[in-house]
């Protein structure tokens, strides 16, 4: 793999930190800024819904440019929403924070567009799985010890921490990458005639569903995994960081899957077991050994699927692969968003500890469109 992708992974790492890390935090923010923990968990869709609107006009507007500028810009624009998160006397101010961050948020959408570049298609699930990995790794190492230090000396500590980590990282992109990469930026040329492809469509659709199947749970991890069982900072931390550690495994694993597989029948695996495990999630209170084994099963398959589903845009439609991965972002991050305000209407029907059914439908929908894929013929327009 080109070396260049380890350094997007670092910096996937502090961004998908930085984008997560309240989750885990959520009920000391809401007592901080005297909000409900419901409203708290809007700052995820602050994130998402801007992330899904702004960042794929942010790739318009930038995709003339060399691709180091765009990617330094969005992770300085990413840095300064961290600045005002932090320091924000109030929810609208940490609101507005959220925002930048989001719009920030584009790099990942410009590094996995440099990353299928820089392969042979055979190779693309890998390289895209190791780019990713930095998200992954972010839910098993940033968010946990983030939930760990808001937990222990107030939230907005792990977040101050993100902004200085995007300032360090913004010195190493700088210095180190190459000034100009062979790598297409965004355009609406052919875009008129790819976005009329159902097959892209549908796996747009997949993403939305699946991803608001996730952060149905995900958006309120911290009072979920505490309504299951009672547990310390440090326990919840621990918990936290397996969780991550199998999203790790699961990226690892669908990257090579996809390659060996095919993206279709990987992703079949993938949603069947998700939706499987979201059903057993409430049925694991009181019992911490099968809550474990329940969230990490969740988590390899979970968090795998994002490889098989740009592999897919990528196949489709090679020539607007960028534009087409940053939109399909837009609906990672709208099912973010959707997923919070969804579940978040269910807490006091259901209940922290069942709000995982809230999520199996979505999944179930987005297993029964890979039925379509079956005889989806591929292009390279």
């Amino acid at each position: 793999m080109p070396a260049i992708l380890y350094l997007f992974a670092l910096t996937n790492l502090v961004i998908g930190t930085g984008a997560f890390v309240l989750t885990g935090i959520l009920q000391p923010l809401a007592a901080s800024l005297d909000i409900s923990v419901a409203a708290a968990g809007q700052v995820m869709t602050a994130y998402a819904l801007t992330s899904a609107c702004l960042a794929p006009l942010f790739l318009l507007a930038t995709g003339s440019w060399p691709r180091k500028r765009a990617m330094l810009l969005a992770l300085a624009l990413f840095a300064a929403g961290c600045v005002l998160s932090a320091s924000a006397p109030s929810f609208p101010v940490l609101l507005m924070g959220r925002v930048l961050m989001g719009v920030g948020s584009v790099f990942t959408a410009l590094a996995a567009g440099v990353a299928v570049a820089l392969v042979p298609p055979e190779r693309r699930g890998r390289a895209l799985s190791l780019t990713f990995l930095g998200m992954s790794l972010s839910y098993a190492l940033g968010v946990p010890l983030g939930a760990w230090l808001g937990l222990t000396y107030g939230w907005q500590v792990p977040v101050w921490l993100v902004a200085g980590a995007c300032g360090a990282v913004w010195i190493v992109l700088w210095a180190l990458l190459p000034r100009h990469i062979a790598a297409p930026g965004a355009s609406f040329a052919g875009m008129a005639a790819a976005i009329r492809q159902w097959p892209i469509v549908r796996v747009w659709i997949r993403t939305l569903l699946y991803f608001i199947a996730i952060f149905s749970v995900f958006s309120y991890a911290g009072p979920v995994l505490l309504a299951l069982n009672p547990m310390t900072p440090g326990q919840l931390s621990f918990t936290l960081v397996m969780f991550g550690l199998s999203g790790v495994g699961g990226t690892i694993i669908g990257g090579r899957a996809v390659d060996r597989f095919g993206a279709v029948r990987t992703l079949r695996v993938q949603l069947g077991v998700l939706a499987a495990m979201m059903v057993l999630v409430p049925l694991a209170r009181g019992n911490y050994t099968l809550m474990m084994l329940v969230f990490v099963v969740w988590g390899v398959a979970g968090f795998g699927m994002m490889s098989p589903q740009q592999v897919l845009l990528a196949t489709l439609a090679p020539a607007q692969a960028p534009l087409l991965m940053s939109l399909n972002g837009s609906m990672l991050y709208t099912g973010t968003a959707l997923g919070a305000i969804i579940s978040g209407a269910f807490i006091g029907v259901l209940g922290f500890d069942k709000l995982s059914w809230v999520g199996v439908p979505f999944a179930l929908v987005a297993l029964s469109t890979l039925w379509f894929d079956r005889r989806a013929r591929l292009v390279t327009a």
